[in-house]
């Protein structure tokens, strides 16, 4: 982590820095924030930024020009072969040895397969949306950079905000399971590799050195380099794929259908209640898609690294939890360790080790997986210094975001050290239900969108059946959480739902044609998406949006007050130097302000 980086800084003194070296430039080196008087006109210009940013798009070639602001390129050493280990890594994890158990017991019986299918439907829709973007924009941003391409800088932020905290919260929580679960393997309870600190508040006075240190090894192993993060990624996915493989055969082997009646005890609203919750058991998925910048042929292995990891993680989750159910009643589910105890149940104590074995390595999969992943969103952000460009520095021996993995992994361990299990898990998939929906919208923009070709009739269709679309999924949503048992209002919506998707594909042409893989069935797969998506919100409880308007709220403020005025300074400073005659990016000194990898 002390590897010396040649200083492209822009202060000339061609100097060789230390990776986790900073300078006062590596965090608001913009116009706006040089003097207290730039910093004072800036916020009285805030109105007419904000009209900027929300309104300006960035271009493809633009996010692939801001990789030269990690002053190292990442190095290009996967293929769809890692690609698919790693959606593995990412997925198959505290999810489905902590919240299946939950569901089954509480609110869907033995039809917690359903749930499965349908939050795995859903997450199959967004992977093709996110496949699409990543061959087209090879880039570590992920979502940001895709809605910044889309939507622009300001929905780009909130969105990507917003995946940030569900990694570090998700991260926090796997990390406190992992506690958990090596104290099974021991034959000790939790609380016994815990410090209690009476001092403190209720629910963070469990402190957890053991989550601390495992956030440590993680952060060294992806620091060291992807390539080697990906080889422990392999070992670690395939015992967990043993184990798996090891509960399905034997748990089916002691199997009784008896216990499979009945098999919809809290009928349709507890299949959908329980999908809502168990989305949480595919996040991870869209980290993959950050590592689109590191693979060698991106057209040929996101689209088989993204859809295959997401086929045989739905495959293997359906396989479980039909195993589970059929070992013991879903009233007799232990809704902490269900694999575990089911065992216990038919007589098999004995197993309860080796499942404990298989929980770690695959929280071990999805801590390695999510670091890599949050590491990169936030170099991406960096690179646009909506964040300090600090962030984005690349490390020119690792080739990895140094800076980007320390500070994710240091605010994800400090979490996990106070704050309780049951604290953590109470933050579901709200944010990346949100972002899911907003990048199938982003790729709906992109397909029927584009600045000079997109007639003005044709651009407000689009906006009309868009936001018709959006619209329809709200109220289905909004229905479904506040009625038990009307169904008249559905009668109405989906229909809505289907004519206007009809109509986006009937009366508007598309402007952009996919040059190296494009998502099937445009536009009803990603408006399914977004249907999906909104109705899977519309199952998760107040607590959850309360949490999600928080964090929006401060995000939003850090936005207005910082993040809005670098990035806006950093855009015109791009524009004004291709004006003067650098080129950028194969860029010619002639291009026209349309062409500087900004589109309004």
């Amino acid at each position: 982590m002390g590897t010396a980086v040649e200083d492209n800084s822009g202060t000339g003194t061609g100097m060789r820095r230390r990776g986790c070296s900073y300078q006062k430039n590596d965090f608001l080196p913009e116009e706006s924030f040089r003097t207290f008087g730039n910093y004072i006109n800036a916020l009285k210009q805030t109105p007419n930024r904000l009209v900027d940013r929300v309104l300006t798009r960035s271009k493809d070639q633009a996010e692939m020009a801001v990789k030269n602001r990690s002053q190292n390129e990442m190095k290009k050493t996967l293929t769809w072969w890692d690609l698919i280990w790693f959606g593995m890594g990412a997925v198959i994890g505290a999810g489905i040895f902590v919240l299946t158990g939950l569901e089954a017991k509480e609110e869907a019986g033995p039809a917690v397969v359903l749930s499965f299918v349908v939050s795995g439907i859903s997450a199959m829709l967004s992977v093709f949306c996110y496949t699409e973007f990543a061959v087209e924009i090879p880039v570590a941003g992920g979502s940001f950079a895709y809605l910044r391409v889309e939507l622009g800088d300001f929905m780009a932020f909130i969105a990507a905000g917003n995946i940030l905290l569900e990694y570090v919260i998700g991260g926090a929580a796997v990390a406190r399971s992992w506690t958990s679960y090596f104290a099974t393997l021991l034959n000790h309870h939790p609380s016994d590799f815990r410090i209690h600190a009476h001092a403190l508040a209720n629910n963070y006075n469990e402190l957890d050195p053991i989550a601390v240190g495992v956030c440590i090894c993680i952060c060294i192993l992806a620091v060291l380099s992807t390539k080697g993060s990906s080889r422990l990624n392999y070992i670690a996915s395939i015992v967990h794929i043993v184990v798996i493989l090891f509960i399905i055969i034997a748990g089916l082997a002691k199997s009784d259908t008896k216990n499979y009646t009945p098999f919809t005890p809290f009928g349709a609203r507890g299949i959908f209640k329980a999908s809502a919750v168990l989305f949480f058991a595919y996040v991870g998925f869209d980290a993959v898609s950050t590592l689109a910048e590191e693979t060698k042929n991106p057209a040929k292995d996101i689209p088989i690294g993204l859809v295959g990891s997401m086929i045989i993680t739905t495959t293997l989750y359906c396989l479980l939890a039909i195993t589970l159910c059929l070992m013991v009643p879903y009233q007799d589910v232990d809704p902490d360790a269900p694999f575990s105890v089911a065992f216990k149940h038919v007589g098999w104590s004995w197993a309860q080790y080796l499942v404990a074995l298989g929980a770690l390595k695959g929280m071990t999969s999805v801590l390695l997986v999510g670091a890599v992943g949050q590491a990169r969103y936030l170099t991406h952000i960096a690179r646009t210094h909506m964040m300090p460009p600090w962030f984005a520095i690349v490390d020119a021996k690792t080739g990895t975001p140094v800076n980007a993995t320390v500070v994710m992994l240091a605010a994800t361990a400090i979490i996990a050290f106070f704050t309780k299990l049951e604290i953590l898990s109470n933050l579901l998939s709200i944010s990346t239900l949100f972002i899911f929906m907003l990048v199938a919208v982003a790729l709906l923009v992109r397909r029927y969108y584009v600045s000079g070709v997109t007639t003005a009739a044709n651009r407000n269709k689009l906006i009309g059946f868009v936001l018709t679309i959006v619209g329809s999924a709200i109220a289905t949503a909004a229905y479904w959480g506040v009625s038990t048992n009307g169904w008249i209002l559905y009668c109405i919506t989906v229909p809505i739902w289907l004519l206007a998707t009809f109509g986006l594909w009937y009366f508007v042409p598309q402007a952009h044609n996919p040059r190296l893989w494009g998502v099937p069935l445009v536009p009803w797969l990603p408006s399914a998406s977004i249907f999906i998506n909104i109705f899977l919100l519309g199952s998760i409880d107040k607590d959850s949006f309360i949490r999600f308007a928080i964090w929006t709220g401060f995000l939003l403020l850090y936005y207005v007050f910082f993040g809005l005025h670098a990035s806006y300074d950093t855009a015109k400073e791009d524009e004004a130097e291709l004006k003067v005659g650098k080129i950028e990016e194969g860029i010619p000194a002639s291009a026209t302000k349309s062409e500087t990898g900004y589109k309004q």
